[in-house]
């Protein structure tokens, strides 16, 4: 193993590590897309680094509350249907700590990962995050929405959807939030009340589409216009490659960041190989992979600062301006609005999201 010049200080797994973790032979993943944040590029550079050891993706396409799930329902069993690892809503991380359901490990790079998105104790530790914004499918929609308001607009009678469903997906959740912070709302139950009445209004006026949205059904025009994170909207812009040309915006307001978190299941099958993951995904070189996918990485300001930032990844992003008005929500204000979102929308809004 090549352990980097003292110069440039990178911290390397131990060999112990990396030893128990090939003995082991295996990792089991969930709900990693491959276009979702550079996942793709980063199992692979995982793969190159450790060919020992085997990557097992298990539905790629689940939310967050469908990975808590899996881990409940496989505590016994040691087979490829047990997640490892969990990439899941900042919300859900303390959840998943309170049932047991996690296992403490901080990795090398721990100090550089900010106070404000980690539990001090090691069991989930925030990795990236990004904003909510539309991508718009320009051969449908002739005037790109600028803002939250525009969307009730009768021209976009059928066309506005989510990437998930409000009950289950943590992206989809927070869209709700966001539309609450554009009302005027404070995040939280407040955010997740008014959002609910604004998906309301949405889906009263014709304009809210009930399915998932994704790249194809932006493509076959099922969901011209789509509110998803900003890496997953440019991954799919560069997917699309200008069939159908594209619009993507952040809102001017409701402009919503958002963390996800990283845990180690309390059950792991391969709890070596599990740890050796997160070892990479905080190297530099997984920072820099996640940086390539358009998200904005846990470590980005200490990796900034000392200069470990290639300047042609911060070139392909929005420009920084459209992120001065973000807000970050906290646990406890992601956690209020959760409760009210999943809580209401079935009586409030009343559309079954599939």
């Amino acid at each position: 193993m090549v352990i980097a010049s003292t110069a440039v200080a990178v911290a390397e797994p131990s060999a112990e590590l990396v030893e128990a973790a090939k003995k082991e032979g295996s990792l089991t993943t969930i709900a990693l897309p491959h276009s979702w944040c550079g996942y793709g590029d980063v199992i692979a550079g995982f793969k190159a680094k450790y060919p020992e050891i085997q990557v097992n993706e298990l539905n790629p396409d689940a939310g967050s509350a469908d990975e808590v799930e899996a881990i409940k329902a496989n505590k016994d069993n040691k087979g490829p249907q047990a997640p490892d690892v969990v990439d899941v809503g900042l919300a859900f991380g303390p959840q998943m700590k309170a049932e047991g359901l996690l296992q403490p490990y901080k990795v090398s790079t721990w100090d550089e990962i900010p106070d404000t998105v980690k539990d001090a104790e090691g069991y989930w530790y925030g990795d990236y995050y990004g904003v909510l914004s539309f991508i718009v499918n320009k051969d449908l929609v002739k005037e790109t929405p600028a803002d939250w308001a525009d969307l009730l607009k009768p021209d976009y009678a059928g066309q506005v959807a989510l990437a998930g469903d409000p009950r289950a997906s943590n992206q989809a959740i927070l869209g709700v939030l966001a539309a609450g912070l554009h009302k005027g709302a404070k995040a939280g139950e407040e955010s997740g009340k008014a959002g609910l009445e604004y998906f309301a209004e949405l889906n009263k006026a014709g304009n809210f589409v009930p399915v998932i949205a994704k790249a194809g059904t932006i493509a076959q025009g099922a969901t011209p216009i789509a509110i998803a994170w900003d890496y997953n909207v440019l991954a799919w812009r560069d997917e699309l490659a200008g069939n159908p040309p594209v619009d993507i915006v952040v809102p001017k307001t409701g402009v919503l960041a958002g963390v996800y978190v990283q845990g180690i299941s309390a059950y792991a099958p391969h709890p070596n190989a599990a740890k050796l993951w997160m070892e990479y995904l905080y190297s530099d070189e997984g920072q820099n992979l996640w940086l390539k996918g358009y998200c904005h990485p846990a470590r980005f300001n200490a990796m900034s600062k000392a200069g470990k930032v290639p300047q042609d990844l911060l070139d392909k992003l929005p420009p920084a301006e459209s992120y001065e008005a973000a807000v970050f929500p906290t646990v406890e204000e992601q956690n209020a609005n959760k409760a009210a979102v999943t809580g209401g929308w079935d009586k409030v809004v009343g559309a079954n999201v599939q």
